[in-house]
């Protein structure tokens, strides 16, 4: 969807950014009255095919678990939208869009962008597809995120919010494990300050070491002695040399190949950002429950136990904060040794707790 010149996008930073436009995906059918609407915001490397093929790579939706028809988000009862966040590389406003100043992808030259720039940018589209008040908003990690600032900033548009994986603010470990992702881009010498593309080059080493990295802490040790152990890579003994000797190493720098077929290294840069700056007791004077007084929203926050990038202790500060705002929320730690990214995989507690909360939050709303 686009946004004129006429229709600027006011940002945090400040400016305003147009024109504009946001890329999207639904599915399932919107009722009537247009309150059985779901928004399904997307994590870090993630985008608008959470049920559908990627154009790109070809893979089956992002979330195709947990999206479709008869599954948890049940697209034969909701009406489900999933937008490229602000910023991104598959069609939404990102530094690889064309500036209109110059006629040349932005580069750094775009806005920084916030969560709370995605967000309003979402509520823009909803808007636009005439939708006053959503049923829910869900997500996971960065999409997590999405969820509570949706709850917090726009309250009477959201019956119901499910975080899952998330925190309220971005920790110093995980600042500092982006700032290793970024510099790992930035030193690459086909990045060229962010012009990469005036030079028609990418930097794909340096965005690869950059996921690499990231890729770690998405798992446990417990899921990657499991998977990997330290079992040896097509060969019966090491090579005494610095080629994949472990699976380990041989998957990970497969994760990082297929990362730079799909990605824009600015907008990693980018969107990483928007995670670090991310505080939502900060916007509220510093108390995370004054974010939620008066919410009418209901809630359902998810956690795992091997989560370490996102720890069960930040999920409990967000339902703390819930209690203390008197608002309406459950609370669920699933037994997992997946690590952080137990949330996209198979895991039937989550799809059983996420169907128990979406079905009576639907009875609440009326919805058959």
């Amino acid at each position: 969807m686009r946004f004129g010149m006429d229709a600027p996008l006011q940002l945090d930073e400040g400016t305003e950014l147009a024109p504009w436009q946001i890329a999207y995906e639904t599915y399932g059918e919107l009722n009537a009255d247009k309150s059985n609407a779901i928004l399904v915001c997307h994590a870090l490397t993630g985008d608008q095919y959470v049920a559908s093929p990627n154009p790109i790579t070809g893979k089956p939706g992002w979330w195709n678990l947990m999206v479709g028809p008869g599954k948890p988000v049940d697209t034969d009862r909701f009406f489900v939208i999933c937008a490229n966040v602000l910023g991104g590389c598959l069609g939404t406003t990102g530094p690889a869009s064309t500036n209109p100043e110059t006629g040349k992808p932005y580069g750094l030259n775009m806005p920084i962008v916030t969560i709370g720039d995605m967000v309003r940018s979402q509520l823009r589209l909803v808007e636009a597809l005439g939708i006053e008040t959503l049923f829910a908003v869900v997500g996971g990690s960065m999409g997590g995120m999405q969820v509570l600032q949706w709850a917090a900033a726009y309250p009477d548009k959201v019956f119901a919010a499910v975080p899952i994986a998330t925190a309220a603010r971005h920790s110093s470990q995980n600042i500092a494990f982006h700032e290793v992702g970024r510099q790992a881009v930035m030193a690459d010498p086909n990045w060229h300050n962010g012009d990469y593309a005036s030079y028609k080059q990418r930097p794909t080493k340096g965005l690869a070491v950059a996921r690499m990295a990231a890729h770690i802490t998405y798992m446990s040790d417990s899921s990657l002695h499991t998977k990997f152990g330290r079992n040896l890579q097509d060969r019966s003994k090491v090579t005494f040399g610095f080629d994949a000797d472990f699976q380990i190493e041989s998957y990970l720098r497969h994760q990082g190949m297929t990362f730079v077929d799909r990605f824009d290294a600015n907008t990693y840069l980018y969107v990483t950002r928007a995670m670090d700056y991310f505080d939502l007791a900060a916007q509220h004077g510093g108390k995370l429950a004054h974010a939620f007084l008066h919410t009418k929203t209901r809630f359902c926050v998810v956690s795992f136990t091997s989560d370490w990038l996102f720890p069960t202790s930040e999920s409990k500060a967000i339902v703390k904060a819930l209690n203390a705002a008197a608002a309406n929320v459950s609370f669920v730690e699933i037994d997992s040794d997946r690590g952080h990214d137990a949330f996209l995989l198979d895991e039937p507690e989550m799809f059983e707790t996420i169907t128990g909360f979406l079905n009576s939050a639907a009875w609440a709303r009326g919805l058959t």
